[in-house]
């Protein structure tokens, strides 16, 4: 079950970042009335930011991909921890039935 959110949520997160670059490339200035030259230094370093916008994504992606599973992880830990704890407080002891004599 936990397989089947995680994979959603990075799917969404996936999701969530093509649609926040198709902002970002809308957002660009194409104006045609610069010149030539100035256009070509224009779009190559609006690709040279595309791609780093791009890189960014990936990796903010990954950190909070990251983050999610180690945080379900220490969960799933810490669930683990509880519940033995509560076995250990439930568990029955001889030793203090013998003391208290209710058990031969």
């Amino acid at each position: 079950m936990t397989v089947i959110s995680h994979r959603r949520s990075l799917g969404f997160l996936l999701f969530l970042s093509v649609i926040s670059l198709q902002f970002l490339s809308g957002l660009s200035d194409d104006s045609k009335s610069q010149k030539e030259t100035k256009t070509d230094t224009h779009s190559s370093s609006s690709g040279m930011s595309g791609s780093t916008v791009v890189i960014l994504c990936i990796a903010v992606a990954t950190v909070v991909g990251l983050s999610f599973f180690l945080f379900r992880l220490w969960q799933k830990k810490k669930r683990e921890e509880q519940y033995a704890r509560l076995l250990k407080l439930f568990e029955e002891d001889d030793e203090l039935e013998l003391e208290l004599g209710l058990r031969d």
